[in-house]
């Protein structure tokens, strides 16, 4: 359950509103038909993580009219990914965000205080990855997280990994964002106690196969507790980082 709907039933719960109040702040439809997108306004009551917006494919006015639907339903702080920069630019003329060039990702609403249980590092083979690497760590901080980033600490050099003992142990969920052949997540993996999600990158030379052979390498690890997400997905990486890093215990 998000956040702000725990507060609401909290409200209920001592008496500060009335069932019927709170009840008409949740009875708004559960999406929005705006002719060329449905935009799910139910999401983040039902997955505790609203609508994300995928930028690639969309045109800068379908973004904006999205954006304006959210709004319209009080969704003030939203996501948007693989946005390119004249799209951004275009946006920003009618909704107000921060652009990240290098993850391609754009927030409206600004970051959140962190309210995770821990700490998310995400950590990279090599500097060629960090952009990947940004994509989940701005995911995951956009959506209440506290972020560590431990950038180009691959095993072409692994006292840079272990120079950073302290983070990697204390952390409540790591990602590995490495291309190449991968071998970082399986060396975290052996390292740590907490889940480890492993993002193959489409950095490498030819027999790379455009990051499958990092995917396979990742799949295949001996290491236990870790996941695999798709090629570049960083996105992916950090949503899911997130949902581990709010799992309350019962």
């Amino acid at each position: 359950m998000d956040i702000e709907t725990k507060a609401l039933l909290e409200k209920v719960k001592n008496g500060e509103i009335s069932v019927e109040e709170a009840a008409l702040k949740l009875k708004t439809a559960p999406f929005e038909d705006i002719g060329f997108a449905k935009v799910d306004l139910h999401r983040k009551l039902r997955q505790g993580i609203a609508e994300v917006i995928y930028g690639a494919g969309k045109t800068p006015e379908q973004i904006i009219g999205i954006i304006s639907s959210m709004k319209a339903n009080n969704q003030n702080r939203i996501l948007i990914t693989r946005l390119s920069a004249g799209a951004a630019e275009t946006v920003n003329a009618a909704h107000e965000l921060t652009y990240y060039p290098d993850a391609k990702i754009a927030i409206v609403g600004g970051m959140p205080e962190p309210y995770g249980i821990g700490n998310i590092v995400v950590a990279t083979g090599g500097t060629s990855d960090i952009p990947v690497a940004e994509e989940a760590a701005l995911t995951a901080e956009v959506l209440g997280n506290k972020v560590i980033r431990l950038f180009d600490v691959g095993v072409a050099g692994l006292h840079r990994l272990l120079s950073h003992n302290e983070d990697i142990m204390g952390a409540t969920v790591i990602i590995a964002v490495a291309g190449m052949e991968g071998a970082l997540a399986s060396v975290i993996g052996g390292l740590v106690d907490c889940p480890v999600i492993a993002v193959p990158t489409s950095v490498g030379y030819g027999a790379s196969f455009g990051g499958i052979s990092a995917l396979l390498s990742m799949l295949n690890s001996c290491a236990s507790g870790v996941s695999v997400v798709n090629i570049d997905n960083g996105f992916g990486a950090g949503y899911l980082a997130s949902m581990i890093n709010h799992i309350e215990v019962k």
